[in-house]
């Protein structure tokens, strides 16, 4: 019994929808798995300034992304 043809593959389609949930991910590990970890260290309190510094952290990776998302779309890759 012969195989239906696939359809092809959007390589680029996949790798782009990986990579926005890795850095999702990212994202969320390091603003809450950040936060919990200095909470437990070193107290709640201390977790609130340390929230705001992380959340600065994922503020420089969200501006790196976009920079290069936008350097992307102007070289004509998507």
């Amino acid at each position: 019994m012969p195989d239906k043809p696939r359809p092809p593959t959007d390589l680029r389609a996949l790798q782009s929808r990986d990579q926005k949930r890795l850095a999702l991910w990212v994202v969320i590990f390091l603003a809450v798995g950040g936060g919990v970890a200095i909470g437990l260290v070193y107290g709640w309190k201390e977790a609130a300034l340390g929230e705001v510094c992380l959340l600065g952290g994922v503020g420089v990776l969200g501006l790196t992304w976009l920079i290069l998302t936008l350097l992307g779309r102007w070289a004509g890759r998507e």
